[in-house]
């Protein structure tokens, strides 16, 4: 009954992280009223506040500059140097692997939904591309649970250390969802959906690892 246990847990898991992304993409393509609605006084509620506050507009522009996929790509292949230098090779490939299929994911799900950005009248910012999901969600949300990840085990016996990992980890993200809606270049059931994708990516991929390193342990045990 265990192995069988075993064996499906990583599908269960699998089911609940990703039902939220799910949820959401299957309203965005069916065009659900209420969630249509919620995007758009939203959108325009934010965009209001951006037209009559310039120096928001300049904050979540630099924060989004700052925060942008390829930072974190940027900061990844350091964490996968800094691990590999340290021999923890297996985590530096779980790292990479995890990064690069996420983004190829969240670039690949962008064109089969093909979603428009929000069209204003009098735009803050521009972007390029379709919108669901929201790239920057996806990629901070993964980037930020990779590090989490990794990094956790480090901070043990340092509390203090441990809890800015974690307030790292959960405030990045959510600001920089807040600044692709403030910035009117994506709806927010966009930066909720590559959120929460990002997030499922991360754990799943973790459990998965972890899964096959288990299955190895049982694996030898019963040869030896």
């Amino acid at each position: 009954m265990r192995p069988v246990l075993r064996q499906t847990s990583p599908a269960i898991g699998a089911i609940l992280l990703l039902a939220p992304f799910v949820l959401l993409a299957v309203m965005v393509v069916g065009r659900v009223g209420w969630l249509h609605q919620l995007d758009r006084s939203v959108t325009d509620a934010l965009h209001d506040f951006a037209l009559n506050h310039p120096w928001w507009v300049e904050a979540m522009t630099w924060w989004s500059l700052v925060f942008h996929p390829n930072a974190w790509r940027l900061a990844a292949l350091g964490l996968v140097i800094w691990l590999a230098r340290r021999g923890a090779r297996p985590q530096a490939w779980w790292v990479a692997v995890t990064m690069t299929a996420g983004g190829i994911l969240g670039a690949l799900l962008k064109l089969a939904f093909g979603r428009d950005r929000p069209d204003l009248l009098d735009p803050v910012a521009r972007a390029v591309g379709y919108s669901f999901p929201s790239g920057h969600a996806l990629n901070n949300a993964l980037g930020a649970a990779v590090f989490l990840i990794v990094l956790l085990p480090f901070t043990a016996d340092r509390p203090r250390a441990r809890f800015w990992l974690w307030a790292g980890a959960v405030v990045i993200p959510l600001i920089t969802c807040l600044s692709r809606v403030a910035l009117g270049v994506h709806w927010t059931s966009d930066v909720l959906a590559g959120w929460a994708l990002g997030v499922a990516i991360a754990v799943l991929a973790f459990r998965w690892k972890e899964f096959l390193r288990q299955s190895r342990g049982m694996d030898h045990a019963r040869i030896g």
